[in-house]
């Protein structure tokens, strides 16, 4: 962090700790905070945002807890021996009961900002509310403070952190984003979080897309076999230094993936241990500042719009035989999708997904779309793209621990595989095909996009980085407004 940035956390942090002092409900301030695991803003459109807190029980992350290695080879996940009692582990980050407030405005100094209510949390809920806000400014960059207090009425030490509204949906859009996903916890490469974090922030784009498998609960020792030991998963990740900081610099879309529901490649009705399907939902929707439904779409100004789809809660299983009535997405997402595309009048449309569209995937895989498993779906969906969408709708994916630009042979359909958050976690790719492969590389790093005018135009650009944020290959596309 920069010494201005610095400057500017203090004069945040006094602000809030006046203003608290200020209210009858709470007693003398602490200078200890209790938000280890920081903030999160999602969900932001033109006028609304989601931000997420949650009230810890320590200022920070237990370091110095029972760590696991990550095992390798045929006892990959399949042993579970010596686990302690969860706050006992490294990286835990018990909640406690408590109240929390949120404090918000477009002047870095707080001059300006509008206070929510204090809001009740409780240490059985993981002391976490997601304020829901509303009314803001289009195109604006908002910044605010998370403020706490114990039962008692002592307001601890608070946490702040900024994020941008969307522009209007006529404004000429000029905006850089960023994706990633697959992150394991015990091959991050880094110990304070994985090294696409502070190459993403360098960039300071509008927003991040959390792209699935977030966590590795059946992977990544202990595993998630009950939900103290799922939420264990998401307090260690998300308390790390480089996530906190770049959750709070900037606004997120969160997808979820198999790792990060319940186990690999799974589907409704499969539990892990004492772990049910629904319970794997209810944690990731606890966890992440999401609205009401899982797919959505948002648009940034008059040339991007984004759609987010689900790929886990209205799929068929995976071993079910291949056909009309077998699905990924489900027949009201699917019908929800194609909708909204032929709606859209934005220039630019992309699809964020957590899994491929287009591959080529492994042949032994059987999980998404670009898999044989799911071919009748997968046909039905890319050859409506080539209908429907033909020159300016792109795919974005996750899942794969490798990045690649790929052209679908016969419908044209792109897509782009962001790559896994850290170079160990990078492998498994079945190579380069040259029949769909514009680019191929297995390695860790991330995507960013960037649009700008240009002239009478509109410009798109797919960066396909590596972790230090180097651009390792890059696609510009434009069009005529």
């Amino acid at each position: 962090m920069s010494a201005s940035s610095s400057v500017t956390r203090r004069r945040f942090i006094r602000s809030a700790a006046a203003s608290v002092a200020a209210t009858p409900l709470l007693g003398a301030a602490s200078r200890e905070s209790h938000q280890a695991t920081g903030t999160r803003v999602g969900e932001v459109t033109d006028t609304t945002a989601i931000v997420w807190t949650r009230l810890t029980k320590h200022s920070a992350r237990n370091n110095n807890g029972v760590s696991f290695a990550l095992e390798k080879g045929k006892n990959k996940g399949k042993t579970q021996r010596n686990v302690p009692p969860v706050h006992e582990i490294e990286g835990a980050c018990p909640a406690m009961s408590g109240k929390v407030r949120l404090r918000y405005g477009l002047k870095a100094d707080m001059s300006d900002a509008v206070a929510t209510e204090w809001m009740n949390v409780t240490e059985d809920r993981d002391g976490i509310h997601h304020f829901k806000l509303t009314a803001l400014k289009p195109g604006s960059t908002y910044h605010y403070v998370s403020e706490t207090a114990g039962t008692d009425g002592t307001a601890h030490e608070s946490f702040t952190g900024k994020f941008h509204t969307a522009p209007d949906h006529m404004a000429p859009t000029s905006l850089r984003f960023c994706v990633m996903t697959c992150q394991g916890y015990q091959d991050r490469d880094h110990d304070d979080g994985h090294p696409i974090y502070p190459s993403m922030v360098a960039l300071d784009p509008r927003f991040i897309v959390m792209t699935g498998d977030l966590v590795y609960y059946d992977s990544n020792p202990p595993r998630a076999v009950s939900p103290a030991l799922a939420r264990l998963h998401w307090e260690r990740m998300f308390s790390l230094p480089r996530l906190v900081e770049a959750m709070r610099s900037t606004s997120t879309y969160w997808l979820k993936d198999d790792h990060d529901t319940l186990t690999n490649d799974c589907w409704p009705g499969m539990n892990a241990g004492e772990l049910t399907f629904p319970e794997g939902i209810q944690i990731f929707r606890e966890q992440a500042p999401l609205g009401e439904k899982d797919y959505r779409t948002v648009r940034w100004g008059r040339d991007l719009q984004v759609w987010f789809t689900d790929g886990r809660d209205y799929r068929s299983p995976n071993t079910a035989p291949d056909g009309p009535d077998k699905t990924i997405w489900g027949a009201e997402q699917k019908a929800w999708f194609k909708r909204t595309v032929k709606e859209s009048t934005a220039t630019w449309k992309v699809l964020v997904s957590p899994t491929p569209l287009v591959g080529p995937d492994r042949g032994n895989k059987h999980d998404n779309h670009s898999n044989d498993a799911f071919t009748h779906e997968g046909d039905e969906i890319r050859d409506w793209l080539k209908a429907n969408a033909p020159d300016n709708f792109f795919v974005v994916c996750g899942d794969r621990h490798w990045q690649y630009h790929s052209v679908h042979p016969s419908t044209g359909v792109q897509e782009f595989s962001v790559g896994p958050a850290s170079n160990s976690h990078a492998s498994g790719s079945p190579g380069e095909d040259k029949e769909y492969h514009k680019f191929h590389h297995v390695q860790g790093g991330f995507l960013s996009v960037e649009l700008k005018p240009d002239g009478g135009k509109s410009q798109i650009a797919f960066q396909l980085r590596n972790v230090s944020g180097e651009v390792a290959y890059e696609a510009k596309f434009a069009r005529t407004i």
